[in-house]
């Protein structure tokens, strides 16, 4: 793995300066009004969330969340010394079959919220110390966001945001946080349509990824630290390998190198266990874990593509 680039350069959180201009303030208005007619993400269920309607994503007018804390558990240059702000969304507009947090992304247990108290959640983190602000499954509920975001702006909110994303984004929705996220972190999780299909339910999945991925990279660039080795600013991609290889792995590690470039910054996870629906009956193929020879194998695609940056944890497994 190649040194990570690192700056010294003073980092300010990008939705500052569109505070100050009055266009994070827009952004709410034009993000509240698509929820009556919601087609925020690919799933376009065209329900009118304003009144407080659901579909797929199980959310209404309403974040829910299921919980917020300072977390250790993500990548070294994301937890730094004093945690991730991580608020996981309840949720989700996938349904992986493997999903490791059923009862929350699938049934969306957790609390509604209202835009005041997400605020509230944000400015708590940055009172811990945490070193940003970590939205995971944030997909469906990005005007949610946005409406707390100039809350907890206006309250003295710097720390920076991270975009944890399975990668099913709509443009629409990435464009009303262009400017906004600092890091994007995208997991890129099938490349084939039927893979996609048979374990998301989502077969338009790989396509939606990749330009959902190219335009997260078109507004943040590749992943660059501070002087201590956490993240400021770019684009972090995920990869959970799967058994029997029906992710796709090589061929994920080669778009993303043709595409994004070799510099970026990727997570090869080989944490994948059995999970969700998975059973002998249904799933046979990926219940089981992770091999070392299967994720070694995925490592060495990525060094095969010519990725120059591996996240040194995952790739000291392999």
């Amino acid at each position: 793995m190649s040194t990570a680039v690192q700056s010294r350069e003073r980092f300010s959180p990008s939705y500052r300066s569109l505070l100050k201009t009055g266009e994070l303030a827009r952004r709410v208005e034009v993000a509240r009004q698509k929820l009556g007619d919601c087609a925020l993400c690919p799933r376009n269920c065209h329900v009118d969330r304003l009144s407080d309607k659901s579909a797929v994503c199980c959310t209404g007018r309403h974040a829910r969340v299921s919980s917020y804390f300072a977390h250790f558990g993500e990548e070294d240059c994301l937890r730094g010394t004093r945690g991730s702000g991580t608020v996981f969304f309840s949720g989700c507009n996938l349904r992986c079959v493997f999903c490791q947090n059923f009862e929350i992304g699938c049934q969306a247990e957790g609390e509604e919220v209202s835009a005041e108290e997400l605020a509230g959640m944000m400015l708590a983190l940055q009172e811990r110390g945490c070193h940003n602000i970590n939205l995971v499954t944030p997909e469906h509920v990005v005007p949610q966001i946005l409406e707390a975001l100039v809350i907890a702006a206006k309250d003295g909110l710097r720390l920076l945001l991270v975009y944890n994303t399975g990668a099913y984004d709509s443009l629409e929705s990435l464009r009303l946080m262009d400017g906004v996220v600092d890091i994007y972190m995208p997991d890129f999780k099938f490349w084939d349509a039927e893979m996609a299909r048979r374990y998301l339910r989502a077969p338009d999945y790989p396509e939606v990824a990749r330009w959902a991925i190219k335009e997260m990279h078109r507004q943040v660039g590749p992943l660059v630290f501070d002087e201590e080795g956490v993240a400021k600013h770019g684009l972090l991609l995920r990869h959970l390998v799967m058994p029997n290889d029906i992710c796709g792995t090589r061929e994920i590690m080669h778009w993303a190198a043709r595409q994004l470039g070799t510099d970026t910054y990727v997570n090869i996870m080989p944490q994948y266990h059995p999970a969700g629906k998975v059973t002998d009956a249904q799933y046979p193929e990926i219940n089981r874990c992770l091999t070392h020879k299967e994720f070694r194998q995925a490592i060495e695609a990525a060094r095969e593509a010519g990725l120059l940056r591996l996240d040194a944890r995952s790739a000291t497994k392999a």
